[in-house]
């Protein structure tokens, strides 16, 4: 099967390529290669005018014509290499802006792609129309969204998913769900909002290389090491700001028995090596299930703050913490950081059932068939 994966922003589609090669199948990813995660891309687009003078004189033209120098200049790359986007069995889209750009040279990149492709799927695993929808629709369920109602985050900060909420974006969203062929989650957090929809395929979990990612069974004979990697982009988003005042006082608390490591936008491949030596990973505080960077550790048997919640329990089947669940909420942190702290044998032995678990769960040629079982049957 000849497969084209659009976008890239958690090494997903990297990981399902690599499946989908050891299986037989020809994969090549066309995506932005901006910002400091770099994950690989075989045909890489930039986003071009977007800091410094040229986002300013960007911004005054947009303001003045309504037009996006930014989304000309990605469809401009996209059609300089037209010709290797044709063709193809399979084209799965990251998600419904996977190419950054305003409404009218989203939906030309797109129009291009159904019209010269066998299937177009869509992946839900970050946000989209029905996912922002649904969230705000229903402010109780756990997501990034509560942190913006209850004034976490600004407007401004939080414009790349109230885009979704936009008349131009629901058009987008209307034109992609008519053309698609189906819509797969990768994750209980995008799996719920979409249960019962017709276009719904199903859940299939992120694909994860073990192989790439060397397990060491934890041993702990000195001080406890918690690490906190921080994307400034997203610092609230993450819970990032409940995290650093609950590390505030674990490390008031327990002064000589744990050590602190805390990471700001360091590159993909620098910040997973940045937490070898950690026992214990602060990922994100706004999610019912595990995303990309909390399984990775997970593979390397780390104990990693994230969305653990009982429906992610009972969907697996787990009777025993492979994660510790997160919420917002500094002293709920300190609880929990303090209770690993106090029992280290506990640290361990989450560690070992977290690796158990990525590797019956999420291993990479495992999921590359479960895609290519719903690419062929839809």
């Amino acid at each position: 099967m000849k497969v084209l994966l659009v976008g890239e922003f958690s090494r997903l589609h990297n990981s399902l390529k690599e499946g989908l090669q050891e299986l037989g199948h020809e994969v090549t990813i066309v995506g932005h290669q901006d910002g400091f995660k770099n994950y690989p891309v075989d045909f890489p687009l930039r986003k071009k005018w977007d800091s410094g003078i040229l986002k300013k004189i960007k911004i005054a033209v947009h303001t003045l014509s309504k037009f996006d120098i930014s989304s000309y200049l990605t469809y401009c790359q996209f059609q300089k290499n037209y010709q290797n986007f044709m063709h193809y069995d399979v084209v799965q889209l990251i998600n419904e802006n996977s190419f950054y750009c305003q409404y009218f040279y989203e939906k030309k990149i797109l129009q291009f792609l159904f019209k010269n492709n066998k299937k177009v799927f869509l992946l839900s695993c970050g946000y989209d129309y029905l996912n922002v929808k649904y969230c705000f629709e229903n402010p109780n369920y756990k997501s990034v969204i509560q942190a913006y109602l209850w004034n976490r985050i600004s407007a401004k900060s939080f414009a790349n998913v109230l885009k979704f909420r936009t008349p131009s974006f629901k058009k987008l969203h209307d034109y992609i769900y008519t053309n698609t062929a189906g819509i797969i989650a990768t994750d209980l957090d995008y799996h719920i909002p979409l249960h019962g929809n017709k276009k719904y395929l199903g859940l299939i979990p992120n694909p994860i290389n073990s192989n790439k990612i060397e397990f060491e069974p934890l041993e702990i004979h000195g001080e406890i090491v918690i690490f906190h990697g921080i994307n400034k982009a997203n610092y609230y988003k993450k819970a990032n700001d409940y995290f650093e005042k609950a590390l505030d006082q674990i490390a008031v608390k327990y002064k000589s028995k744990v050590s602190i490591i805390t990471t700001r936008d360091v590159p993909y491949n620098t910040y997973i090596n940045s937490y070898n030596k950690a026992h214990i990973l602060l990922d994100q505080g706004y999610a019912n299930d595990q995303g990309y960077n909390a399984l990775e550790a997970m593979a390397k048997g780390k104990v990693v703050f994230t969305g653990a919640e009982i429906a992610f329990a009972k969907h697996y089947n787990l009777t025993s913490r492979v994660a510790v669940n997160t919420i917002a909420d500094v002293d709920y942190l300190v609880h929990e950081l303090s209770f690993l702290i106090e029992n280290p044998d506990e640290i361990i032995a989450i560690g070992k059932r977290a690796r158990a678990f990525v590797e019956k769960e999420h291993d990479y040629i495992a999921i590359a068939n479960k895609y290519l079982e719903t690419w062929t049957k839809y």
